[in-house]
């Protein structure tokens, strides 16, 4: 049996043969480059890497084919992007992002008019009021309605909120964005308190019937079950429950929502923080029709639609890999009327004025069918 530092020396020897390679490989991939600037050639050519890809995989045998295709195709997305590079070329997606880098402003504006969804005292009322000074809001019903007044210009932002640290992902907000054209310019996260809030006078073992939304009653299940007889109703937001137990003529009705909406519609709060978990917060986007990038923008979000076969991801994922970008958040929603296939959401953790965010621009809508770049902003904690 050989000495494990007799093999390991082996292995480094080969490393470094395998290293002289690559530098002469890339050497060729520059004179490629060169060719194709002069020829006017892509530089990605789909059939010439799937059948190197292939080729690999059948040189290497059984056993070995997978490692090798994966090899291969490392080595082919790092010629694609030394060519990338060599030529200076820039997708439209990059373009963009330079373009709005450019015209960049000094910094987000404190007043603006604002659309978000639900009535005074919701939380996405005081998301607006956490990313603005002050805010002109305009009140929806809908999240449809939100993103349909900033897509027509009626408001020049819209606050929607998209992720929660315990009831995840807001999935009809992220359907809704396959159907609009939008930006998101910046994002914010807001702790959430849920409070028992009654009228002036009542006790807690008088409610029998208690209104809010559905992502607040999934969030305080554990306290609800401690009432022994009470009936839940689902309303469009927490702030709406609050109103209609206001303008209720009944004494044994409640509403989870923020303590805001007690001072709001003339409520008590009967306890306070009545939600199973402490540590849980919103995500709110801040959404405009305009793509701008105010300074500091260093987490952008994009939508993908890759193939539908094997590997189709992965080459994708690569990509972030390859360029040393962190992926934060990657959601995926269904696409309607097509069965099995799927719009990827990432979320990256990237200057949008950095070198390889560039680099990520120009060269995604290579490895995948739809490439959608929906803006790079900061997020306010």
């Amino acid at each position: 049996m050989s000495d494990l530092l007799e093999i390991r020396n082996r292995i480094d020897a080969i490393d470094g043969q395998i290293l002289d390679l690559f530098k002469e490989r890339m050497s060729c991939a520059a004179e490629v480059a060169e060719y194709k600037r002069d020829t006017g050639k892509p530089v990605y050519d789909a059939a010439r890497e799937r059948d190197n890809i292939q080729r690999a995989a059948d040189r290497a045998g059984a056993g070995l084919e997978h490692y090798a295709a994966v090899l291969e195709s490392l080595l082919m997305e790092a010629s694609r992007d030394a060519q990338y590079r060599r030529l200076g070329k820039s997708s439209a997606a990059a373009t963009t992002v330079a373009a709005a880098l450019a015209s960049q402003p000094p910094y987000f504006p404190e007043r603006a008019f604002v659309a978000c969804q639900g009535v005074e005292g919701a939380y996405q009322q005081l998301a607006v009021d956490r990313l603005f000074k002050r805010a002109n809001i305009a009140y929806f019903e809908t999240f449809d309605a939100v993103f349909s007044a900033v897509e027509r210009g009626i408001v020049k932002f819209g606050v929607l909120p998209i992720e929660n640290s315990t009831a995840g992902s807001v999935n009809h907000v992220f359907d809704l964005m396959m159907q609009h054209d939008f930006h998101i310019v910046r994002t914010c996260r807001l702790k959430i308190d849920h409070n028992l809030l009654a009228k002036p006078g009542q006790r807690k073992e008088d409610v029998h019937i208690i209104y809010s939304h559905q992502q607040a009653i999934s969030q305080c299940a554990d306290y609800i079950s401690t009432f022994p007889d009470v009936r839940v109703h689902v309303t469009e937001n927490t702030a709406m429950a609050a109103r209609m137990v206001a303008e209720s003529d009944r004494d044994d009705v409640a509403a989870l929502a923020s303590a805001a909406c007690a001072d709001l519609y003339g409520l008590e709060v009967l306890e306070r923080s009545v939600q199973d978990l402490q540590n849980n917060y919103t995500r709110f986007a801040c959404i405009s029709r305009d793509l701008t990038i105010y300074p500091g923008a260093d987490r952008s979000t994009l939508m993908i639609e890759t193939k539908h076969e094997p590997g189709a991801l992965y080459k994708v994922l690569a990509r972030f890999y390859a360029l040393d970008i962190n992926l934060v958040k990657l959601e995926s929603r269904p696409i309607p009327e097509r069965e099995f296939d799927f719009m990827f959401y990432f979320d990256v953790d990237c200057p949008a004025a950095a070198p390889e965010f560039q680099t990520l621009m120009n060269s995604l809508s290579d490895v995948c069918e739809e490439f959608r770049y929906l803006g790079s902003y900061t997020e306010v904690l």
